[in-house]
C-alpha cells in the first residue's frame, strides 16, 4: 500500500473520531466555539513537542520558512476555524452523518472557487457531477417530515453545511501552499512544521476571541480536559495526515479517497449515537458521495 494511501485513511478515521468528541462536548458541556477551541489548545503544545523530538532523533535542522507562507497559513487556520465552529453548530441540528455530509461539499466548492477566482472552467461530466451533488444537498436540507422543497436550500442546517464546506475549501488550499513554502524535501517535516505554526497561532487567536466574546468557557475547556484532550490528539493525528498526504499526492485523488469519511460518519451515527438515519437521508448521501467521487475522477 502506497504511503499516501494509508496515511489518508487515516487522517479520515482520526477525523470522524474528533468531529465524535467534539459533538459530545458542545452537547454537553462546551459551545460551539468552545468545542473548537478544545481542538486546537490541546493540539498545538503536542505537535509541538513532535516536531521537535523529530528533529532531535534525526539530528535536523529547522527548515527555512519563506514569506509567502505566512499569508496562506493566517488563511488556512483562519478558515479553519470558522469551518469547524459551523460543522459544531450543524450538529444540534441535524444527525452526524448529515453533518459530516454537508461537511463533504468542500470538494464541490473547491471547483466552484476556482472557476469564481481563478477562471478555471469544468468539463461536461464535471458539471454533470456539481448538478448530482446539488440534487443530493436538495435531498438532505429537508427533516423527514418535510416535503423536498427548493426554498429548503435556505434553511439553517443548509446554510452551516455548506459554510463549512467552502472554509474547509479554502483552508485545504491555503494549507497546501503553506506547505510548499517550506524548505525541505521530507513531507513529515514539511506537514508538521506547518501544523506546529498554524496551531499555535489559532490556539491564541481563539483564546483572545473567547475571553472577550465568551467569558469563562476557555475555563469549561480546561475542565472538560479528558474529553477535549481526546479531541487535541485526534485532531493533531488527522491533521497531520492530511497535511502530509497532500505533500505526497495530487490533491485529487486524496480528497476521492478522503471520502470514506462519509461510511465512518455513518457507521458512528448509528453504532455510537444511536441516531436513525431515514432512507431520505440516505439517498441523499449516496447522491453526494457520488457527485464528489465522480468530480475528482474527472477533474
Amino acid at each position: 500500500m502506497d504511503l499516501w494511501i494509508f496515511v489518508t485513511l487515516a487522517a479520515a478515521f482520526f477525523q470522524t473520531l474528533r468531529f465524535i468528541l467534539q459533538k459530545h462536548l458542545s452537547a454537553a458541556a462546551l459551545s460551539a466555539a468552545g468545542a473548537t477551541f478544545a481542538r486546537f489548545v490541546y493540539s498545538a503544545p503536542l505537535v509541538a513537542l513532535g516536531v521537535a523530538a523529530y528533529l532531535w532523533i534525526g539530528d535536523t535542522a529547522l527548515p527555512a520558512i519563506s514569506a509567502r507562507f505566512w499569508p496562506y497559513a493566517i488563511a488556512g487556520g483562519v478558515s479553519q476555524i470558522l469551518a469547524t465552529v459551523c460543522v459544531v453548530m450543524l450538529f444540534k441540528s441535524r444527525n452526524f452523518a448529515v453533518g459530516i455530509t454537508f461537511k463533504k461539499t468542500e470538494v464541490i466548492q473547491t471547483v466552484l472557487v476556482g472557476l469564481v477566482v481563478l477562471g478555471e472552467g469544468v468539463s461536461p461530466l464535471g458539471f454533470g457531477a456539481i448538478l448530482v451533488g446539488l440534487i443530493g444537498v436538495l435531498v438532505l436540507s429537508v427533516t423527514p417530515d418535510t416535503a423536498v422543497s427548493w426554498r429548503n436550500l435556505g434553511n439553517r442546517a443548509v446554510a452551516l453545511g455548506l459554510t463549512s464546506g467552502l472554509f474547509f475549501a479554502i483552508s485545504g488550499v491555503t494549507y497546501r501552499g503553506a506547505t510548499l513554502e517550506i524548505a525541505s524535501d521530507d513531507p513529515l517535516l514539511r506537514a508538521g512544521v506547518a501544523l506546529a505554526i498554524v496551531t499555535a497561532m489559532q490556539t491564541c487567536a481563539m483564546a483572545v476571541w473567547l475571553g472577550w466574546r465568551e467569558p469563562g468557557e476557555v475555563a469549561r475547556v480546561l475542565r472538560v480536559w479528558r474529553i477535549a484532550g481526546l479531541v487535541g490528539v485526534t485532531s493533531m493525528l488527522g491533521s497531520l495526515g492530511w497535511f502530509t498526504a497532500f505533500t505526497l499526492q495530487n490533491a485529487a485523488y486524496v480528497n476521492a479517497l478522503g471520502q470514506v469519511e462519509l461510511v465512518f460518519s455513518i457507521l458512528a451515527t448509528v453504532f455510537v449515537f444511536r441516531e436513525k438515519i431515514s432512507s431520505r437521508e440516505m439517498l441523499g448521501i449516496s447522491f453526494l458521495a457520488v457527485s464528489i467521487l465522480a468530480l475528482v475522477m474527472v477533474a
